[in-house]
């Protein structure tokens, strides 16, 4: 006779919001020199500058004075509502560099993602104050103004 076998199911929170780690944060940062967080919240702010849920930044004016504006979106549906912000905000002037899940199967993705420059992260992030890495690989977006792919 064999001994039982028993079966594991981890419960996966519904979170929305990841805190991006320095290490992720740190040289895009040196690189592009960010003056606006624009998904954030007083205790994961990267910059000085940053909306919170209740500044609504999806209905907010981002930086068009040659700032760059950081954006890691909540993770969840509306995550498609951002891309198309941060692809319109760059139309208007402001590069606006993403942390999002490499979702390539998403519409999301086709329709504003690929217009942007997009940097595949190796590894799975392990976000601040998580016990295990995203269960999710993950990519940088980047949206220039006057520039497509």
């Amino acid at each position: 006779m064999s001994a039982p076998v028993e079966t594991y199911h981890r419960a996966v929170p519904l979170r929305t919001d990841y805190e991006t780690p320095a290490a992720i944060f740190d040289p895009l940062n040196a690189e592009f020199r960010f003056t606006l967080d624009v998904c954030a919240t007083r205790e994961t702010a990267k910059c000085p500058r940053y909306f919170t849920p209740e500044d609504d930044g999806l209905a907010a004016v981002w930086d068009r004075m040659g700032g760059a504006c950081w954006m890691n979106p909540p993770y969840g549906r509306a995550i498609g509502a951002w891309m198309r912000k941060a692809w319109e905000e760059s139309r208007r002037g402001a590069v606006v560099v993403c942390l999002v899940p490499a979702r390539t199967d998403t519409s999301w993705w086709h329709t504003y993602a690929m217009r942007g420059t997009i940097r595949y992260l190796r590894g799975r992030i392990a976000f601040v104050g998580e016990k295990s890495p995203a269960p999710f690989p993950s990519a940088i977006v980047i949206f220039c103004p006057g520039r497509e792919p």
